[in-house]
């Protein structure tokens, strides 16, 4: 089974996305703020991330950076998540590391495509 980490500071938002991915037979683990998504990251290492890239404190930016600096983070693929989809917005994600770009509101078949091309992709 693969495990997947979200991490997002709103808890409708997290609890959303762990329900879909969950329904599909994924281990999902939750962390409310981007320092809980570092520890639950160095705890056991997932195999795919979901990180909000608006959380306050430690943003998902940062927390891609912080886990793309250890070995095995930099294999680790992530996705970016957003309500605040502005112009440029997906090519300063994909360029700051993530490997793909969610802008919310998401319909739960693009989720569920893109952890799977996500998934397939890394093994």
């Amino acid at each position: 089974m693969k495990n997947i980490l979200v991490a997002d500071d709103n808890s409708a938002n997290r609890e959303l996305i762990r329900a879909i991915l969950e329904r599909e037979g994924y281990d999902v683990r939750a962390a409310a703020d981007g320092h809980d998504a570092i520890a639950q990251f160095r705890s056991a290492t997932p195999d795919l991330l979901l990180l909000d890239i608006h959380m306050p404190g430690l943003d998902g930016y940062g927390v891609l950076h912080a886990i793309r600096q250890t070995a095995v983070g930099e294999r680790v693929p992530a996705v970016a998540l957003t309500a605040s989809a502005m112009a440029g917005d997906e090519e300063r994600a994909l360029s700051s590391g993530f490997d793909a770009y969610l802008a919310k509101p998401y319909e739960v078949a693009e989720v569920i495509a893109l952890v799977r091309r996500l998934l397939a992709a890394a093994a």
